[in-house]
Order: C-alpha cells, then structure tokens, then sequence
C-alpha cells in the first residue's frame, strides 16, 4: 500500500514538474499529523512526535525517515539564483537502556522523495550495498563513533554531502550538550548563500544562542537543485536507542518575493465544549435523610480525620527534624538542591535514566534547566550505613579541587532521600570501556590509556601530600574512574573516603573496598595507608596496559588468574610486552608500555615499604625521575596471626559468596582463596597465605 502511494505520488510530481515555480516556501509544524508527510520504513507518528526508530525493550535493527510531501524550490533558472534556507526543529535520543546507544539521526535535503537508507552507521540515509545511489546535503547527529565512517567520538555533528564521511564536525559536549541525555533539544540550520556559508547551532533552551556550534565555509549551489525535498531519518544497529522529532519549521530565501506557495500549519487548535450535566431533582424529604446522616456521622469523620492528621504530622516533624539535624552537619560549599528540582531533572527517577548502581544506591542522569547542564545525581540508600557514606563523601570532596576529580556540584536531603550532584562524565567509567562491550566498542586508544595513568596519579598525589589533611581513598579502581569529554581521568566516589592528619598513624577499621584491588597488609590488619591507595593504582594500571581484569578466570574456566601475578612472570621469563593488550594491535609506544608495566609491578609489590609514594609515581611517568628496580622474582609476603573470613568481607562493592570457602576451608584458615562473584561482571579472588 505504502509503495503504491509513493508511485502515485511521484507520477503526479513528474506531471507538476513543468509548473513548477521558484517561490520562496515557509511551513511551520508545531506538531505533526500524516497530512503533508510521508513515512517511510519504521518511522510512526505518536500524539504529534515522529518516531523514526522502533520503540521496542531489547536492542533492534531499525531505520526510518520522514519526508515533506511537496518538492521545494533552491534554484531559479530564471534569475540563476540558488536560494537561502533556514530550519528550525527540536528532536531528541532517548534509550531504556543507556549503555546500549547508536546510531543517530539527520536532517536532510535530496532530489528524491523516496530517500531510506540501512541501519546502523548509514543513519537511515545511505544503502549499505549502493554507498552512491542516494544523493543528499544533510546534517548529522551521531551518537556512535564508527570508524569505517572517520567518526570523531560517539557525540557529534557533521556536514555530509552524498556520503557520511563528514566534510566538517564539532562535538556538542563542549558546548554542555549531550545529544543521548534523552532531554529536547533545539536545532537551528542557517545557509545564507551570498556569504557561502552554512551554520548548526543547538541548545536545550528555545532561545538561539548567539554563536554557532558548527559553522562551514561552503557553496551548496551544485547541490541543491530545483526541485529538492527536506527531511529527517535515523537508524540503529543493535539498540534500543530512540529517535524523536517534536516540531518543525522551514523556510527558503532569496527566491521570488511572492506569496508562500505552500504554508501549513497542522496544529489543531480546535477545543470541544463540555455539555452542561443535567442535575436531578429530589424531595425534601430525601435531602432531610442525608442532612441527618451528616449530622450524626460529621463529629465521627471529624474525630477520625484529627487522629490521622496528628500522626501524619509527628512522622514529619520527626524526618524533618532529622533532615534539619543532617543539614547542619554539612559543608556550606557545595549547592543545596531542591528535591523537587532533582525529580524534574531526572523525569522522576526513571529507570531510563539509571547510569550505574552499587552498594551505595544508584546514580541517575539528570538535567538541570537552571545551571543549563547534564548532571550524574547518586541516590544513596538513607540507612545509617547510608548516611556515613554521604556524610563521608560529601565532607571529603566538597573541600577539594583537583582537575582530575570529579566536580561535586551539590547535595539534598530531603523526602528520606540523601542525594549528591556531580559533574557527568560523557564517556562513563574507565572499567567500562576496557571491559564491557568490548568487542563491540572500539579500543581505548594508547595516548589516552598513558594520559589516564598520568592524570590518577596527580590526583592521588595531590590527596596524599598536597591537601591540608591527607586523604585515603580505600576504593581506587577502574569503575570510580572516569572519563570526561576528552577521555581525561576523573577520580570519583569518595563513600569510603578517610582524612587525616598527615602526622598521624593510620587507625584499624572495618575492611573496606573492592577485591582484588586490595592490599595484602590491608586485608590483615585493616589499616588504610596511602600505601594501600598505591597498591591500588598498580592494579589499575596494569589493567590499563593489559586490558584484563585484576581476577579473570582462565579460558578453560578451570583456574583464576591474578593479573599481578600473571604479569610478574612474563616479567620473569623477559616478556613482559607479552601482557600487552592486544586490542591495541601493536599502536603504542613501546617504552611507555614497558615503563608503564614495571611501574604497575613496583605499586603492586606486596612489600608495601618498596612500593613508590604517589609523587615519585607521577614524576617517573612525566619522565622527570628515574623508573624505580623491580625485583625479578615477585616477593613473598607471609603474616604472623590467624585470619577468619569476616575479616576480610568488603562492605563496598566487592560482597559476595563465600560460602563454598567456608565449607572447604573452616572460619578460620592457614590458606584460602576467596572468590567473590561481584554482582555478576567477574570474580575476583585474593590469596593470603597465614603461618
């Protein structure tokens, strides 16, 4: 049925064609409706959004345009003039699952009215086996870094023509916008031919900012041609993503001064008129019955309401009052938020909007219209174990400034909620990339792996020696870092945080942190020193530079395997480089790597008094100190003391099963490995062995 319409739709433009006259065309689509737009592919229409991707809960294959039915004029044979054009939309990329994106959508102008491309990186607009055939100006708003397209990142804009290999793109990021945060956004589209120039501006206001966020020195005269047709199509590969289109206006310039040929608004203004209900009569006697009724059960109602009044307002004195009892405790630095404020940027804690969980709570993506940019809003768990985390993690970094840490931007506490606002890192946690989706996603590059490794260990030696009381993280590892729009480290989650004085020893507390990343001397004796952070970096480096877990299971699934252990023996055997990554294929530096690699082994030394301090870490990767000895053999460390299993049980992400050890090996043991399951993503394991 579809393809016949557009059959007779393009018969009749073929006989139009003759009469065909160069006017300027305004129209205008506050919202939308089917009379001048054509669907094609999986594009729908849905209370006035055009949806150009299927809306399905598991990831899909989809592509889908719309186009305006009527053929628009850009060129005058008559006066040899090409004419201006300016558009105005606001769209938006939503997912219900934020970890799956891609692949974006485009605004575009082509001689075809039948214009649908493939899925995937085609962006709905190119066919996958005739890359030529499709002929097309269009903008794009790519949401995937596809590398057989040259992509940038996976957050761009670009000029195509005729190919998606994009002529010119800049990154929305750094104007604050994130094209995937599921919020509406403003497109502005300008051409002005006389000055050969094409400019893209965006914003999450509806007030056209001043400056361009992509700006091109272009003649498109060659390109648009007589007869053209706008339009908008998108795609994914893959992923739930999602593709809307809310309103729409265009307009043509420099043509005939003449009456808009074509000017629809499709908006229906019209609003019924509710009937008055007709009020049946009664008899006194009736309204007498009811009068008593009340009379008798009024005082009752009164009674009943009074009680449930009062305990309501118990129950809220008394959580205000711990609320007000909170808020003195905290800082004066940081921004207080409204809790409402919080619901509204969050679109009411949506699932959709989840961005990461833990034992904590869970941390959601937010926009705040007022500060005019995207947030990460953690929601703690209001227990009282909840409350120290907050109240930790709020006293240590809302004292802090560090390039490399992640910007607290404000709490709450409000509703029984406890709540922080950070700073959104576009490009998610360090684990993720070199871990989740790995075969899907393209490798983290070797500049940027040496860069991270540099900006962590600033960060520590600015906690450890440069703060007016020193900070131990006790939680260093690849999920607390992240990285911003420039793939720059952030340390973030200071839940487990401790100050101290930089006098004073360390005091024994309650194991803390994840396994794996743990610190042999730190699991025995419970003592949080910045030589535990130090271990800690050296797990994450060496992750880093191998692109493997700190505990991966073996291919046979039979054995676990300890990434220290596993790099001190190629170490041994003079291979280290072996423990390369290989999803770098072979682009690196290589004595970055091996520097690198033996750095990672001398933090990781299970002697914490040969491990470096932070500073001399960061001074060796700057080249600015000489790259410390590592001893060929990996050094033994034994403890004097009985160790039980509770001892060592991680009160941060690490919990997990330890049953099976307990049954093998009794509470109390001479040898153990424990093996943690770690919500599912791997199994860590540490070994101690006890005299």
């Amino acid at each position: 049925m579809q393809s016949r319409t557009l059959l007779i739709a393009s018969f009749f433009f073929i006989l139009l064609l003759p009469l065909f006259s160069a006017e300027n065309v305004v129209f205008e689509f506050p919202s939308f409706t089917l009379r001048n737009l054509t669907l094609l592919g999986d594009s729908h229409l849905r209370e006035g959004v055009i949806g150009l991707t299927r809306e399905l809960g598991v990831p899909t294959s989809s592509s889908g345009t719309v186009i305006y039915n009527y053929p628009i004029a850009f060129f005058d044979q008559e006066t040899n003039v090409t004419a201006s054009f300016s558009t105005r939309f606001s769209f938006s990329v939503d997912n219900v699952n934020p970890a799956s994106f891609g692949d974006g959508l485009t605004f575009f102008i082509s001689p075809n009215n039948q214009t649908l491309g493939s899925s995937g990186g085609y962006l709905g607009l190119v066919n996958s086996s005739q890359l030529t055939k499709n002929r097309f100006v269009a903008i794009e708003f790519d949401t995937k870094m596809d590398l057989h397209f040259n992509d940038p990142d996976e957050n761009h804009v670009g000029l195509d023509i005729d190919s998606l290999i994009s002529i010119k793109t800049a990154n929305p990021m750094l104007w604050g916008i994130d094209m995937k945060s599921g919020n509406l956004i403003n497109a502005w589209i300008d051409y002005k031919n006389g000055d050969k120039k094409l400019e893209v501006f965006l914003s999450y206001s509806s007030t056209k900012p001043v400056s361009p966020l992509l700006m091109v020195d272009i003649d498109l005269s060659e390109y648009l041609k007589e007869a053209m047709f706008v339009g908008f199509s998108a795609s994914t590969e893959g992923s739930t993503e999602l593709h809307y289109v809310d309103n729409w206006s265009f307009r043509t310039i420099g043509l005939h001064v003449a009456r808009p040929r074509i000017a629809h608004n499709v908006s229906d203004a019209t609003v019924p008129v509710r009937q008055p209900i007709p009020v049946s009569e009664s008899g006194n006697r009736h309204h007498k019955k009811v009068g008593l009724g009340l009379g008798i059960a009024g005082p009752s109602f009164f009674c009943v309401g009074m009680l449930i009044f009062g305990f309501i307002s118990v129950r809220r004195w008394r959580r205000m009052k711990s609320e007000n009892h909170l808020k003195v405790e905290l800082v004066t630095g940081p921004r207080q938020f409204s809790y409402k404020e919080i619901r509204v940027a969050t679109k009411g804690f949506h699932p959709s909007r989840i961005i990461g969980t833990g034992g904590f709570g869970t941390v959601y993506k937010g926009f705040f219209m007022e500060i005019g940019s995207l947030s990460a809003v953690k929601r703690s768990k209001h227990t009282h174990e909840g409350k120290t985390e907050f109240m930790a993690e709020l006293t240590v970094i809302a004292g802090l400034r560090h390039k490399n840490l992640v910007q607290l931007q404000g709490w709450c506490v409000e509703k029984g909620e406890l709540l922080l606002i950070y700073e959104f890192m576009p490009n998610g946690s360090l684990d993720n990339l070199l871990h989740q989706s790995s075969e899907e996603r393209d490798s983290l590059k070797w500049p940027y792996r040496y860069n991270i490794a540099i900006g962590l260990a600033s960060v520590l030696t600015y906690l450890h020696q440069e703060c007016e009381q020193q900070v131990i993280h006790r939680d260093i590892k690849t999920s607390n870092v992240l990285l911003d729009g420039s793939f720059n480290a952030r340390l973030g989650d200071f839940g487990l945080a401790r100050l101290m004085d930089h006098d004073k020893s360390p005091v024994s507390t309650l194991t803390a942190g994840t396994m794996g990343y743990l610190a042999p001397e730190y699991l025995q004796y419970g003592k949080a020193t910045e030589n535990t952070d130090v271990y800690s970096y050296g797990v994450v480096i060496l992750e880093l530079a191998c692109g493997r877990r700190p505990i991966e299971r073996e291919q046979d699934g039979r054995k676990m395997v300890n990434l220290v252990d596993w790099v001190w023996n190629l170490y041994y055997e003079g291979k280290i480089l072996e423990a390369v990554d290989a999803r770098l294929e072979g682009e690196f530096n290589e004595d970055e790597m091996r520097k690198l690699l033996l750095l990672g082994l001398s933090c990781a030394n299970p002697d914490s008094a040969s491990r470096p301090c932070m500073r001399r870490v960061f001074q060796i990767l700057k080249n600015e100190a000489e790259p410390m000895t590592v001893p060929k053999v990996k050094p033994f460390l034994t403890f004097n003391s009985l160790l039980s299993i509770d001892d060592i049980v991680s009160d941060g992400e690490g919990r997990g099963s330890f049953g099976e050890a307990r049954e093998s090996f009794g509470e109390e043991m001479t040898s153990a490995v424990i093996d943690f399951d770690d919500e599912g993503s791997h199994s860590p394991q540490f070994e101690i062995k006890v005299l």
